[in-house]
C-alpha cells in the first residue's frame, strides 16, 4: 500500500523515487492522515461492510473444518529447514520512480543487515515496468532488479519478489499497472486524503472493472499479467536467493467485492498465473495475498486451497501473505486508550482468521506488510506486541518499509529512529527440524527454541543474536556450538534427529 506521505501537519506531499540515499524520501508512511471529523463517516461505512463481509462469509467458509493435516507448515530451504523470515518492505520510492527501482545502494543494504539482522526483503516490483508495451518485456529494468538481488544475497537474505500495486496504476493516479492496460473510459480517478478512497473513484474502479473481467476489455490483461509473472520467474528461476514471488499487492475486486471476488476473479487469476510461474520455476515459494479491505482488519477470507503443479502436500510451495493494518491505526490513530483496545481485538480476530485461512490452504503464513508512524502514541509497544504475535504463529514478518522517515528504522540521514531496537531481536534464522516454539523473553534476555530434528534434513539450525543483547554472545544450552560467527552475529548449533530445547542467554 502507499504512494504518499504525511508531515506532522498533516499534509500530504508526493514521494520521490530514485533518490540518492541522502535524499531519499522523509518518510515511508502509506499516507494515513490523522483523524479528521468526516472519518466517522468513513468509519461508519467501513464497519457495515465489515459486517456484510461477516455474513457473505458466513460458515461455509470461515468456519468449515480444514482438509489441512493438522500442524503448521513451514517456509523451508532447498535443504528441507525451516525458515524464519524477518525483515524490511523495499521500497516505497519504487512506485514513483521512472524506473520502477527503490531508493537503496548496496550500502544500505549492508547497514540493515548490520543493523537488525534481518534475512528477508519483500522487494517491490512494478508492472509498468517489467511489461512497458504490450508483450514487450524490459530486461535492461529485470537486470537491474537481479543487481540489487545480489546485493542482498551477498549477506545471505532471501528476496520476495512482489508485484505491487496501489489503485491499479498511474493512469488512475496509482502504481503499478502500466498505462496501456489501465482502462478507465475516461473517467475521473484523481488522488484522494486518504488516499485509499481512490479505489472508489470512477476510473479506479472501471480500470478494475474491465482488468478482472467484469466488464469486457479491449484485450486479455489478465493473460499479459501471467505472461508477464511467466517472464519475471523465467528470469530469476535460477537466483537462489530468491524467496519466490508475491502474486499480487492487496487485490481489489473493483464493482465485485468480498467472498464473492475472493473465490470468484482473483483465484482465477492466482491459478492462471501460478500455471504460468511454474513452466518455468518449479521450485520457487509462490505466495498469495487476500482481498485487503477485510483481512488487513482481521475479518475473514474467502480464497480457496490452490493446487500447485510441482506437486501436493509437503511437495507444495504455496504460502500466505496476508497484511496488518488495525483500522484504527488505517484512519491515523497510534496505540493508546480506546484505539489500543480496538486494536487488540484486532489482533487476536486477525491470527484466528489467518490461521483458519492458511490451514485451509495449507500454505505458511508470511506477515506481508505491517507498520505504523512510530512517533505516534504506544507504537513501539504496538510493533513488539506484533512481533511476539509471529513467533508465536511461527509466521515471517516484512515491516513497512525501508523508507527513510517516522514509519522506518532509519530517518533521512541515516540516524536510528527509536524502532530500530525493537526489531532488532533474537531469532533462530533457519531451523533442522519441525520447529515447536520459539520465544524472545526481552526482561530475562532468554532466547528458547524447540523443535524435534529428521535424519532428512541438511544443515544445522542458526540463531541470530544482536550485538545490543548478546554483546559477546551467547551461552547455549541444550545442543552444541558448530561455531560462533561474530560478524553476522549468527550462532550455529548442532542438530540431531529427535527433541532438542536449546537456551541462548547473554555471555557474561
Amino acid at each position: 500500500m502507499g504512494g504518499m506521505r504525511t508531515d506532522g501537519d498533516g499534509e500530504a506531499h508526493d514521494e520521490t523515487g530514485g533518490a540518492a540515499p541522502g535524499d531519499a524520501p522523509e518518510s515511508a508512511a502509506k499516507r494515513r492522515p490523522r483523524s479528521r471529523p468526516w472519518h466517522a463517516a468513513v468509519l461508519a461505512l467501513v464497519l457495515a461492510l465489515a459486517a456484510a463481509l461477516l455474513v457473505a462469509v458466513g460458515p461455509s467458509e470461515a468456519d468449515a473444518p480444514p482438509d489441512a493435516p493438522t500442524g503448521r507448515r513451514w517456509i523451508t530451504d532447498q535443504g528441507g529447514r525451516a525458515l524464519v523470515l524477518r525483515g524490511l518492505n523495499t521500497a516505497s520510492s519504487a512506485k514513483d520512480d521512472p524506473r520502477g527501482l527503490p531508493w537503496i545502494t548496496e550500502r544500505d543494504v549492508r547497514r540493515e543487515y548490520e543493523g537488525m539482522g534481518s534475512n528477508l526483503v519483500r522487494f517491490l516490483l512494478q508492472w509498468r515496468a517489467v511489461e512497458p508495451r504490450p508483450g514487450a518485456y524490459d530486461d535492461a529494468y529485470l537486470d537491474q532488479v537481479a543487481e540489487r538481488v545480489r546485493w542482498y544475497a551477498k549477506r545471505g537474505y532471501r528476496v520476495l519478489l512482489d508485484m505491487h500495486q496501489d489503485v491499479y496504476g498511474p493512469g488512475t493516479s496509482g502504481n503499478g499497472a502500466p498505462r496501456w492496460a489501465t482502462e478507465s473510459d475516461g473517467l475521473r480517478a484523481e488522488r484522494t486524503d486518504p488516499w485509499e478512497l481512490g479505489y472508489v473513484e470512477p476510473g479506479a474502479l472501471r480500470a478494475f472493472d474491465h482488468f478482472w473481467g467484469n466488464r469486457s476489455a479491449s484485450r486479455d490483461l489478465r493473460r499479459h499479467y501471467a505472461e508477464a509473472w511467466r517472464h519475471v520467474a523465467r528470469r530469476f528461476a535460477d537466483e537462489d536467493a530468491v524467496l519466490g514471488y508475491d502474486l499480487m499487492n492487496e487485490p481489489w475486486g473493483g464493482s465485485v467485492q468480498g467472498p464473492h471476488f475472493e473465490a470468484g476473479p482473483l483465484a482465477a487469476l492466482y491459478r492462471q498465473v501460478i500455471k504460468a510461474v511454474r513452466t518455468v520455476d518449479r521450485d520457487h515459494w509462490i505466495f498469495v495475498e487476500p482481498e485487503a479491505v477485510s483481512t488487513n482488519w482481521g475479518l475473514p477470507s474467502a480464497l480457496p486451497y490452490f493446487e500447485d503443479p510441482r506437486g501436493d502436500g509437503d511437495r507444495a510451495r504455496i504460502g500466505y501473505a496476508p497484511h496488518l493494518y488495525p483500522l484504527p491505526m488505517d484512519l491515523g490513530g497510534g496505540y493508546d486508550g480506546d484505539t489500543a483496545r480496538w486494536v487488540d481485538r484486532t489482533l487476536s480476530s486477525w491470527r484466528q482468521q489467518v490461521e483458519r485461512t492458511a490451514r485451509r490452504l495449507r500454505a505458511p503464513v508470511l506477515l506481508g506488510e505491517y507498520g505504523l508512524n512510530v512517533s505516534l502514541p504506544g507504537a513501539l509497544e504496538y510493533v513488539a506486541k506484533v512481533e511476539r504475535m509471529a513467533e508465536e504463529m511461527g509466521a515471517g514478518t516484512a515491516y513497512w518499509s525501508n523508507d527513510p522517515g517516522s514509519w522506518a528504522p532509519w530517518d533521512a540521514k541515516g540516524r536510528p529512529t527509536p524502532l530500530l531496537p525493537v526489531l532488532d531481536r533474537p531469532y533462530p534464522r533457519a531451523i533442522a527440524g519441525d520447529p515447536k516454539a520459539y520465544t524472545w523473553d526481552a526482561a530475562a534476555r532468554t532466547l528458547r527454541v524447540s523443535w524435534r530434528g529428521r535424519a532428512d534434513i541438511n544443515g544445522h539450525t542458526e540463531i541470530y543474536l544482536p550485538k545490543r543483547t548478546f554483546p559477546r554472545g551467547g551461552r547455549v544450552t541444550g545442543a552444541a556450538v558448530v561455531k560462533w560467527d561474530a560478524g553476522a552475529r549468527v550462532l550455529t548449533v548442532r542438530s540431531v534427529p529427535g527433541d532438542q530445547a536449546v537456551t541462548v542467554t547473554p555471555k557474561p
